[in-house]
């Protein structure tokens, strides 16, 4: 337990190192990503006035508070995209990690933790900028605040393992594209990210309770910005467990069979 306890901080150390180093680069990427929520904030907030005052149970000010959450989340809930599966394969990459003796899942989980905590550090100063833009109505409660600490790491280990498994497809597809496209556009209509899911149909919200994604993005969003319960936030951090245990058991029985057709050398 202790040298994988020692091999977890260390390449979180190193990670976190790495990141600081490349700091410009990660502001560029992190205010990139800004135009996206901002357009939906405006747009919804434009409907939300239009409408009364409110729409979908979010006022102005409730989507202010949405979006600009949705910044840290969406930042949080990058991990190895499925496609990087395909040059590891395809160049052999994957051969020098098969011989060290950590399970290179190990090795990825570290790797975006430490990078995790640079995005937290350096989400302040966006937030701060965005709050001051569009004034958003958020007040949580230390219970919010604790459940929040909680559900981000959540969805991100419940998306890092179910995309890990998908990427594991490469070993037997050599294009799987269509396949990581489809993957992605379901996870856009049903994870909360495009639109606040109160705001699609009953059908909707029904199926993507059953689906992974809500867990992994609006969860956390709804936990800080007050929108549930306690008992909505443990049950939502249960599901969020439930879905990890998922993915972990996938990878943990796809790797091994996975590893029969890997044939690919290095350079």
């Amino acid at each position: 337990m202790k040298p994988m306890i020692d091999m977890y901080l260390g390449t979180v150390k190193i990670s976190i190192l790495q990141q600081f180093q490349y700091r410009v680069a990660n502001y560029f990427y992190m205010i990139g990503m800004v135009a996206e929520p901002v357009i939906y904030l405006v747009v919804w907030s434009t409907v939300a006035n239009a409408q009364g005052g409110s729409v979908g149970g979010y006022t102005a000010q409730g989507f202010a508070a949405y979006y600009i959450v949705w910044t840290l989340v969406r930042n949080m809930n990058i991990v190895l995209t499925p496609y990087a599966w395909e040059s590891r394969i395809r160049r052999g990459q994957l051969s020098a990690e098969l011989l060290r003796p950590t399970h290179p899942v190990h090795l990825d989980i570290g790797y975006f933790a430490g990078w995790k905590f640079v995005v937290i550090v350096m989400w302040l100063p966006i937030a701060a900028v965005l709050t001051l833009a569009f004034r958003p109505m958020i007040s949580p409660t230390p219970v919010e605040i604790a459940g929040f600490a909680v559900a981000i790491w959540g969805g991100f280990f419940v998306r890092f393992f179910l995309q890990w498994a998908l990427g594991l497809l490469s070993f037997w597809i050599t294009r799987v594209s269509a396949i990581f496209e489809l993957y992605f556009t379901i996870e856009l209509l049903f994870s909360g990210r495009l639109v606040p899911l109160s705001l699609m149909p009953e059908w909707a919200q029904q199926i993507a309770a059953l689906l992974p994604f809500k867990w992994a993005f609006q969860f956390p969003i709804e936990t800080l910005i007050g929108r549930l319960s306690t008992e909505e936030i443990l049950f939502g951090l249960g599901m969020q467990a439930l879905w990890t245990a998922i993915g972990i058991a996938i990878v943990s029985i796809v790797w091994r069979t996975a590893l029969r057709r890997y044939s690919a050398v290095g350079n």
